[in-house]
């Protein structure tokens, strides 16, 4: 009498060449693709991009500033194209806000400018909820303690656009241009406005830099 023969276990199967090179290909495929839209693409449709991420992430801010009750704000650094979120902590120093991945530091490629502006905005009201000395350079700033050259135990400087656990924002505008050197395309600008409270308002492209 024959015994039933017992299936063998079955054993993990790999990937086979033929599907590894159909990966690599698909893959290959993939990133020729995103690199010709992004060599194809303007600066102006690039430059709207830089604007519309900012415009996203600010508002983003604002929502994690309210819902967890917490003072941000944004620094702004014209000269090295770069900008970070900042938070205040319990001892009323600013801290960089790291843990979020999406609010790091972020610079602009070399061929775009930032230009913030915070006072005489046509909509900027008198009466607002914080104090408008907080953007003094000279305070949150303090020298105690720290030793001269040591960079990494230097304070932060103080953000120049508020993300206040109210909901509301500095009232600002802010300028991104392109004006190329040399190729047959035109400057092209935009602006991100916040009157005191989200959403902001992106306006562009522009011809020219408002006034």
């Amino acid at each position: 009498m024959r015994t039933p023969r017992r299936n063998a276990p079955q054993t993990a199967r790999g990937f086979t060449l033929l599907e590894v090179m159909l990966v690599l290909l698909l893959m290959g495929l993939a990133a020729g693709y995103v690199v010709f839209n992004a060599f194809g693409a303007s600066q102006s449709d690039l430059l709207k991009a830089q604007a519309k991420r900012m415009q996203v992430i600010i508002d983003m801010a604002s929502d994690f500033a309210v819902l967890n009750q917490q003072q941000l704000g944004l620094r702004l650094e014209e000269a090295d194209n770069e900008y970070y979120f900042v938070y205040l902590d319990d001892e009323d120093e600013w801290q960089r806000l790291e843990d979020e991945d999406i609010y790091q530091p972020h610079t602009l490629p070399e061929t775009f400018t930032l230009k913030l502006n915070l006072d005489d905005l046509p909509w900027e009201t008198e009466n607002q909820l914080f104090d408008r000395e907080i953007f003094d350079e000279t305070l949150s700033v303090s020298e105690e303690g720290v030793e001269i050259g040591n960079e990494e135990d230097k304070p932060l400087p103080p953000p120049q656009v508020l993300i206040m656990s109210s909901g509301e924002i500095t009232p600002f505008s802010l300028t991104f241009g392109y004006e190329p050197g040399f190729g047959s395309e035109d400057p092209a600008y935009f602006t991100l406005q916040n009157k005191d409270m989200p959403p902001l308002e992106l306006t562009g492209p522009l011809p020219e830099p408002p006034l």
